[in-house]
């Protein structure tokens, strides 16, 4: 499965965004989990996280709500970024993290295009100076 890469408008910036049950790599930089469980079946050696930011995953409530189904995603995301917008120091420091050096959001969802981490990564890019 193909990593999803994106950058700002300048392309000086790299947001990354990657399963952890993908194999780590040197171009990933930071890698901080964003989930609010430890990913079944993976170590901590096999996941080479720098960071876990429990905090930044969608509430309980909201992930049982949303269960991945599709269907539900854009409002998934509004009500997500809602959540995010709560958390203005954390998001603050991963900006900081995305304009030193390479950041990847690591995650264990299926669907990588449907996920708190493309939502999470939206919100940083567009918040990047």
């Amino acid at each position: 499965m193909p990593e999803n890469h994106g950058n700002d408008s300048r392309g000086a910036f790299k947001i990354h965004i990657k399963r952890v049950y993908e194999a780590p790599s040197s171009q990933d930089g930071t890698r901080v989990l964003i989930d609010p469980f430890w990913p079944r079946g993976i170590s901590k050696v096999r996941a080479r996280v720098d960071e876990w930011r429990r905090d930044l995953a969608p509430s309980e409530e909201l992930r049982e709500w949303y269960g991945h189904k599709p269907a539900r995603f854009a409002r998934f995301r509004a009500r997500y970024r809602g959540e995010l917008l709560q958390h203005t120091e954390a998001i603050a420091e991963l900006i900081v993290k995305a304009e030193v050096g390479t950041l990847t959001l690591v995650f264990a969802a299926r669907d990588t295009d449907r996920c708190n981490a493309s939502v999470l990564k939206e919100l940083l890019e567009e918040n990047l100076s």
